[in-house]
């Protein structure tokens, strides 16, 4: 029985949670050493690869493309508590942290994530194939999404900066919340079929035939465990933002930096979740995590900071400067060049690690 239930769960990803969560008592609200910081860095690692194992548990029980959806709502559950508890401590230096978040995930999911994967799927079997129905309904939500909330308040003039005026943030959080609720009925009821692999004839695979889905006993296990994962993973990245923040700075690096961190831990198990499938020829998968971690993390993260800030004092700047507003427009049309084939080679795999090396050069070097 236990052999079985190890082959099910491995051993780490159940007490990990656990580990985090009676850590998270013995930290919160001190001061913490630098060996304790350590500890806690790598318990808080632990748990989000945890977090992310048990979601996929969860996922393979459902299918697809309902997996991908729980996989990515798991994440920015992760981003959005890790960025409000971060700017309930940061104070003005903080008025930026959300927007910085939010435009790293999609850089790093739209290009980052779409480049690896289309490149390691296309050099592993010629060409990547997905359905571009399904990834550009995916790609001009993200799109629509990424321009009302962080492009427009550029551009307002109803409140100095680039901010929104109370009306302004309430009706942005409202749109997002509605694109990205339209989005995941279309994906899971409507036109379901639209986000399922195809195969290289274009037929839709409806069946994931690489493991046995686990029983429902399985996926609600992995589904507490999963719960756990997040208080520890939320509980212990506030207790060392404060050594982020300062290292940061120490270095002499932008504070966007800090964003872009944030991003990168909490996208990370997932990019190594679309990576599995884009080895196993399941490009569609790949890119419905990638573009559906972009789309929760604005559809979701605005609201939230929205409501927020009722209670926070400091700013809230949410309109990206001129460099950044010309690589969302790079990474719109290149996107949308490699979606309308509905294949892709390795070429269009570079062209989007080219531009997510170039905002990663930029973050550091602006």
């Amino acid at each position: 029985m236990i052999t079985r239930l190890r082959s099910l769960t491995p051993l780490w990803t159940v007490i990990v949670p656990v580990l985090a969560v009676v850590l998270l008592v013995f930290t919160w609200g001190r001061g913490l050493p630098g060996a304790v910081v350590a500890l806690v860095t790598v318990v808080l690692a632990g748990s989000v690869l945890a977090a992310v194992h048990h979601a996929e548990v969860i996922a393979h029980r459902v299918g697809e493309p309902f997996g991908s959806l729980v996989l990515a709502i798991a994440v920015t559950v992760i981003e959005v508590a890790l960025i409000v508890t971060l700017m309930a401590d940061g104070g003005d230096k903080s008025a930026t942290l959300a927007r910085d978040t939010v435009f790293a995930a999609v850089m790093i999911t739209c290009n980052g994530v779409v480049g690896l994967c289309l490149l390691v799927a296309s050099l592993r079997h010629g060409t990547a194939v997905f359905n571009p129905e399904g990834t550009g309904a995916a790609l001009a939500t993200v799109a629509t999404l990424a321009t009302l909330s962080l492009v427009l308040p550029t551009f307002t003039t109803s409140k100095p900066g680039p901010q929104f005026s109370t009306v302004q943030l309430t009706f942005a959080a409202l749109s997002s919340l509605i694109l990205y609720g339209l989005f995941v009925a279309t994906q899971t009821v409507r036109h379901r079929d639209y986000f399922l692999p195809i195969t290289r004839q274009g037929e839709v695979i409806t069946a994931d035939d690489h493991a046995r889905p686990p029983s429902a006993r399985t996926a609600w296990i992995s589904l507490g465990l999963l719960g756990l994962a997040l208080i520890g993973v939320v509980g212990l990245a506030k207790s060392v933002s404060p050594t982020i923040e300062s290292g940061v700075k120490a270095a002499g690096l932008n504070q966007a930096v800090v964003g872009v961190i944030i991003a990168l831990l909490v996208l990370l198990p997932e990019t190594i979740a679309a990576m599995r499938s884009a080895r196993r020829d399941r490009v569609q998968t790949s890119l419905n995590l990638a573009l559906g971690s972009a789309m929760a993390s604005i559809g979701l993260t605005i609201p939230a900071v929205a409501l927020a800030s009722v209670w926070l004092s400091g700013p809230l700047v949410l309109g990206l400067g001129s460099t950044h507003m010309l690589l969302l427009l790079l990474t719109v049309v290149v996107s949308s060049l490699t979606v309308v084939p509905g294949r892709a080679t390795p070429l269009q795999g570079g062209v989007h690690l080219v531009i997510f090396a170039a905002y990663l050069e930029l973050a550091i070097n602006p």
